[in-house]
């Protein structure tokens, strides 16, 4: 098995070897250009995703600057949207569903490495997936740890660091994330706190 292999394994493996370095590389040239796209040239964004994610659905956009490891290795959904400065190591696959919204500055992280000095020095790190389900909001300035998998129509708290799984239809804030509730049938009539939709806008949603 090389070291490519290991990695989709999610075994320790050495991130030099085997070609892994080259699709590095790769990535980088593409996110450079995708970084420096001229703001009135927003239009070639969806296309650019396309050939830099190894899947994505329609209505898709991440502003720019964004960073990632390989791409290949990162699935979204339809409707996507990421704010400013998402990074994405995406050594394990990640995996993100359909109406999932990021805002600015979320790390997702599936790279890790061991724990003990000698291990850790010998080169081995290793990845471990990251899911995110559909109609996920994620706050600003959160980190997402190895393994972790975020259940559907979940709000994460801006500053949370996830280090476990949450599950559907909850929010969830803090270091470590926790449950703090779960989204009930009246929260379909609030935008912010206690601050109710207005007529105009509630006819929409009703």
């Amino acid at each position: 098995m090389n070291q490519r292999e290991r990695m989709l394994a999610q075994l320790p493996y050495k991130a030099w070897l085997d070609g892994l370095e080259e699709d590095r590389l790769s990535c980088k040239k593409k996110i450079y250009e995708y970084n420096l796209l001229p703001p009135e040239n927003r239009e070639l964004i969806p296309a650019k995703l396309k050939a830099l994610l190894g899947r994505c659905g329609d209505n898709i956009m991440i502003e720019p600057p964004f960073h990632c490891d390989y791409g290949w290795n990162i699935e979204v959904g339809d409707w996507f949207f990421a704010n400013y400065n998402l990074t994405i190591l995406d050594v394990g696959k990640v995996t993100i569903g359909s109406c999932v919204q990021i805002a600015p500055n979320v790390s997702i992280y599936t790279a890790g490495h061991p724990v003990h000095p000698d291990s850790r020095n010998s080169g081995y790190e290793y990845g471990i997936p990251v899911t995110i389900g559909d109609n996920v909001w994620i706050g600003g300035d959160s980190v997402i740890l190895p393994g972790v998998s975020i259940g559907d129509n979940t709000v994460i708290g801006a500053g949370s660091v996830v280090t476990r799984d949450i599950p559907p239809n909850v929010i969830a804030a803090g270091n470590p994330c926790r449950v703090i509730r779960e989204i009930t049938e009246e929260d379909r009539f609030y935008y912010f706190k206690k601050r109710k939709f207005d007529p105009e806008a509630l006819a929409e949603l009703l």
